[in-house]
């Protein structure tokens, strides 16, 4: 009887551990982002270098895969969901209508610069996809929801995930520099910021400088583009089940995104529910973005954990080229076309 209790025990035990683990790793990407020059890379992208260089020097801890695995997973999923009260849908749809339109163009030449290129290069396909997404829409949230839907492998996930937040920290940084000598009103700048950056948490660096002007105008530029994650998820699932409707396999088989429903749902709940018929402080929508951001970075913590630095170079040299050039053409055109 005793047996059978450890037995049963056991694996509780290990998938416990293997949650506790990731968030261990967090609390170490919080830390580190706390000392000067890392505090500009950001809580995320410091979680995930610990985590690879974990992998690279004490291997991939096999008795805690199940936990790992399920902050990677379902974690990931969980925050993508609390990530939809960051969206408010009616500022977006009273306010900027031309911008989502603007947001849309960016959405396509973002994807479709970035494959082209990468085909070009003769680059991972996988990887440059993802990075073409994440740099059109809005960086590891839209390449974690992208990812199940492509059927993306962990390892090329986290590696896109890393290179993201690394390279919109560098823009935004870039921006903040060019501030001063650009041509640009407090208007104009919050623009190009919010249409050609990548993560919400890049914009706000960027358009901080620029005043308070700068800052709404970017954030809802950057909103329109997190609105258009959602048509581009089904986009995506409409090309996958195209592409694979003459196979019965069981990898062609797409698995529907459900988290996007309750992403939509506290997306509608956030912008005419909460603070409106149900009132709820800002200091309780801090603490929830505070949990989404805890949960996104354990999650990521759980992907970095997949990635062999032995395979980074091959695969992920081509691919972070082909995103710079597209970062880089977004960057210009859309400086001169505000």
């Amino acid at each position: 009887m005793a047996l059978a209790t450890s037995k049963k025990l056991y694996p509780l035990m290990t998938w416990s551990l293997g949650v506790c683990f990731t968030f261990l790793i967090a609390l170490l990407g919080y830390l580190l982002a706390l000392v000067p020059g890392f505090n500009q890379v950001g809580q995320l992208a410091c979680a995930i270098i610990i985590a690879v260089l974990y992998r690279q020097i004490f291997r991939y801890p096999e008795i805690l895969r199940s936990g790992i695995a399920f902050s990677s997973k379902r974690l990931l999923r969980a925050a993508i969901i609390l990530y939809g009260l960051k969206l408010n849908i009616n500022t977006v749809l009273s306010d900027g209508i031309g911008l989502l339109i603007r947001d849309a163009l960016v959405i396509i030449f973002a994807i479709l610069l970035t494959i082209w290129i990468a085909k070009l290069l003769k680059a991972d396909y996988m990887i440059s996809l993802l990075l073409g997404v994440g740099t059109g829409v809005c960086g590891a949230a839209a390449i974690a929801s992208i990812a199940p839907i492509v059927k993306s492998k962990d390892e090329d996930t986290a590696i896109s995930v890393g290179i993201i937040a690394l390279v919109g920290t560098a823009f935004a940084i870039m921006y903040t520099i060019l501030r001063p000598f650009l041509p640009l009103d407090a208007i104009q700048y919050g623009v190009w910021s919010g249409s050609s950056l990548h993560e919400v948490a890049h914009v706000a660096l960027a358009a901080a400088p620029g005043g308070e002007n700068a800052l709404a105008i970017g954030l809802l530029a950057k909103l329109g583009r997190v609105f258009l994650l959602v048509p581009l998820c089904f986009i995506f699932i409409f090309l996958m089940k195209r592409k694979n409707k003459h196979s019965d396999t069981q990898d062609a088989k797409i698995e529907f995104p459900w988290f996007l429903f309750g992403f939509i749902l506290l997306s509608i709940l956030g912008s005419y529910v909460f603070g409106h018929s149900i009132p709820v402080s800002q200091d309780s929508m801090n603490i929830i973005s505070s949990i989404t951001t805890w949960l996104l970075t354990a999650a990521m913590v759980g992907l970095g954990l997949n990635v062999n630095l032995k395979d980074l170079r091959s695969k992920a040299l081509k691919p972070l080229i082909a995103m710079l050039i597209t970062s880089v053409a977004l960057s210009i055109l859309l400086y001169f076309t505000i």
